[in-house]
């Protein structure tokens, strides 16, 4: 009982903390630069555990949250002035460097350090610095404004699953979806956190009445993150599974650590993105 008030609590501060950041970008970008950092950190100090890692932990996050800062210019005015890629630069010197440094670090498997570098920026690092692609978006006029509801909506849609499969599953839960890398999933809760999804899309759609997506493109966009997110849900679990650990963290009660907290964020945003973008095509 008292971890399950523990837990409540967690997740009420964590919610409304996320909801609270997408109504200014200032604490939009405050907010996600600090969780990006958080999670390469606490990424990279699990991967160090192993034998012959070594994972230069402070540059690795740095890095990661440089990089964000980075996206955040590049997509926006926010700090004033036309983004300009030029400030990629900083952040691509950096991992040459990381990649250089082992040639004199004299490691025993210098390959598994060079991996793991790279995976903390492609896995964590960059899907949460493509919220600022979701953030600000050009409006009809030409000019770059913060979008509230588009990030927002990627997060409700997440939560909205999560709750949804969950109910689901321990009522109807029999055919398990994926019992080799997380037993407690099934298919009936995955359907189930679906269907959710998609009337929380109907809602957005109908309270917004055809602004910005229209009806099947909010629908389509709630299956794009119920099924990206349920896939990097997974993909956290396949790695806590081969590190033999339960959680990636104690940094938040109740729910581990900021991994266990951002997984299936961080499939679905870029996914998001992809499809977004794709919808601007056509």
């Amino acid at each position: 009982m008292k971890n399950f008030i523990i837990r409540t609590i967690t997740g009420v501060i964590f919610v409304a903390a996320v909801v609270v950041s997408f109504l200014r970008p200032e604490a939009m970008v405050a907010l996600f630069a600090a969780v990006t950092g958080l999670t390469v950190w606490e990424f990279t100090g699990l991967v160090n555990e192993r034998e012959h890692v070594t994972v230069n932990r402070f540059i690795c996050t740095v890095a990661g949250v440089y990089f964000f800062f980075a996206m955040t210019y590049f997509c926006s005015d926010l700090y004033g002035g036309a983004a300009k890629s030029v400030v990629f630069i900083p952040y691509l010197v950096t991992i040459v460097y990381l990649l250089i440094a082992e040639l004199y670090m004299k490691q025993a498997d210098p390959i598994h350090d060079w991996a793991y570098t790279m995976l903390s920026q492609m896995y964590i690092a960059l899907p949460l610095s493509l919220l600022n692609v979701l953030a600000f978006t050009v409006d009809s006029s030409g000019v770059v404004a913060f979008n509230t509801l588009l990030p927002l909506s990627v997060f409700i849609f997440l939560w909205v699953n999560d709750s949804g499969a969950y109910c689901v599953g321990s009522l109807l839960g029999r055919h398990k979806l994926f019992p080799r890398i997380s037993p407690g999933k099934s298919w009936e809760g995955s359907i189930g956190g679906a269907v959710f999804v998609l009337v929380a899309a109907w809602a957005i759609s109908h309270f917004l009445d055809g602004v910005m997506l229209t009806l099947p493109e909010w629908l389509g966009l709630g299956l794009v993150v119920v099924v990206f997110g349920t896939w990097g849900d997974l993909v956290e679990s396949l790695f806590k599974r081969t590190l033999g650990i339960k959680d990636s963290g104690s940094i938040l009660p109740g729910h581990g650590g900021m991994l266990d907290r951002f997984d299936s964020s961080l499939l679905a945003i870029p996914a998001a993105v992809i499809y977004l973008y794709t919808l601007s095509l056509f």
